[in-house]
């Protein structure tokens, strides 16, 4: 039904850039919602790690101008006497060489003790939820035509696509089951390609005092800005694709909520906050190290409310924002992983059956063309009518590709052309398959 042999490759399309939402830059303290002493401290503490920096090397560290807002940082910090200029690299006030006193490096070393972090300024828990409330999923609109050119590289017929259809245009969960290689996964990238406008993320936010990290290159890809726009925006925020964040049978409970590093003392944001205005795929749900029940018990609440709830390792808990289509995917029966009551708070359940000999056909004969090995109907049928009932086998859409791979494989080696020939489709079976 699905032909999950293309590779999903988000940048095969071009972003449409999203500009509107785009954070201003602050102009003061109180611009950028942090006080004067947390902005000096950062200031202090980049100075002792990296050393002597310019007034421009420090708001290129810490993302942040320097007029308005790092000068009135430094200017503290000298009054203070932990601060002094060691000469300059040009005129004016930017290009001033600073470093750390005795009295400074002391102050530093007590900041290492709280927080290792080093990196841009962060924004407020405060700043990062308004912002995910305007470039919410709820808030994507796609229709008929565009969901049909994100599945235009797959195989798909035209119930299973008026199924998926409503559950994408929903922005509500959504839970995929069916045999494994029948493309449940290739569908959810499908969907993140219809997420692919930009969005901001910040590179880190920071609640009483405690820094959470964000931005994650695993998942967020940066998009540039034009020159002319960036002049006007906050630097402490990145342009990205929304995000794709895939959790498979290695999900434990402990990764959703923030994970704190005892030796950086800062916080790495759980995956459902870093896929907040994406996807999040649960990969083979039911095969993690927890109990599929007590990881839905989890997200009961964050589903309903949209909100989550996490923990700093003081106690303090705090509630941020779950906002992300959630794909479940399973091989398994939804009922043996689930209770009903459960079943009913994800809207669309949706099975991924067995490809068709037609659909089975065009996977084979768009795998065929992307490999370069000639299609033959025969060889197909040498498929269908010997090699599969004699091995007892159903249909998968994942087969043609590993099956033609195998075959390239085997021919290279024998030094044969590779066609779909019955002793080259054979041999590909016997080395694919288990059993005779």
């Amino acid at each position: 039904m699905l032909n999950t042999l293309t590779p999903f490759n988000m940048s095969d399309e071009p972003v449409r850039v999203q500009l509107p939402n785009m954070p201003r830059r602050p102009m003061t303290i109180d611009d950028t919602g942090l006080s004067l002493s947390y902005i000096a401290d950062l200031v202090l503490r980049a100075l002792y790690v990296v050393g002597e920096l310019t007034g421009h090397g420090l708001s290129e560290q810490l993302m942040l101008p320097y007029e308005g807002i790092l000068d009135q940082a430094i200017a503290y910090l000298r009054r203070e006497q932990m601060v002094e200029i060691k000469g300059a690299d040009g005129v004016g006030e930017r290009s001033y060489r600073y470093q750390v006193t005795n009295k400074g490096v002391e102050r530093a070393k007590e900041l290492g003790e709280r927080s290792q972090y080093l990196g841009p300024a962060p924004v407020t828990l405060k700043a990062y939820t308004e912002m995910m409330a305007r470039q919410t999923t709820r808030g994507v609109e796609v229709d008929e035509a565009n969901i049909r050119k994100a599945f235009s590289h797959l195989v798909i017929n035209e119930a299973l696509f008026q199924q998926l259809g409503p559950a994408i245009t929903s922005g509500r969960s959504i839970f995929l089951y069916g045999h494994a290689g029948n493309g449940k996964t290739a569908i959810a990238e499908a969907v993140a390609q219809l997420l692919s406008e930009s969005i901001f993320i910040p590179h880190a936010i920071v609640v009483d005092g405690q820094v959470i990290k964000v931005f994650d290159p695993i998942y967020n890809e940066a998009i540039p800005i034009p020159p002319a726009e960036a002049v006007g925006m906050d630097r402490r925020w990145m342009l990205s694709r929304r995000p794709v964040v895939v959790a498979g049978g290695e999900l434990t409970l402990e990764e959703l909520d923030m994970i704190y590093d005892p030796i950086s003392k800062y916080y790495e944001a759980p995956l459902q906050m870093k896929a907040n205005g994406g996807v999040l795929l649960i990969d083979d749900f039911g095969r993690q190290r927890v109990l599929p029940q007590d990881l839905l018990n989890r997200w009961i609440v964050p589903l309903e409310k949209r909100v989550d709830y996490l923990t700093l390792h003081t106690g303090k808990k705090l509630e941020v924002p779950f906002d992300q289509l959630i794909i479940f995917s399973t091989n398994i029966e939804p009922r043996q992983l689930v209770d009903e009551a459960f079943l009913r708070r994800i809207r669309y359940k949706i099975e991924i059956s067995n490809p068709s000999p037609t659909e089975y056909r065009e996977i084979m004969r768009r795998v065929c063309r992307d490999r370069n090995v000639p299609y033959s109907d025969d060889g197909l049928r040498y498929l269908l009518t010997e090699e599969y009932p004699k091995r007892n086998l159903e249909m998968r859409a994942v087969h043609p590709r590993d099956l033609i791979e195998q075959l390239i494989d085997i021919a290279r080696f024998t030094q044969a052309k590779p066609v779909m020939s019955r002793d080259l489709l054979a041999a590909a079976c016997k080395s694919y398959f288990v059993g005779t």
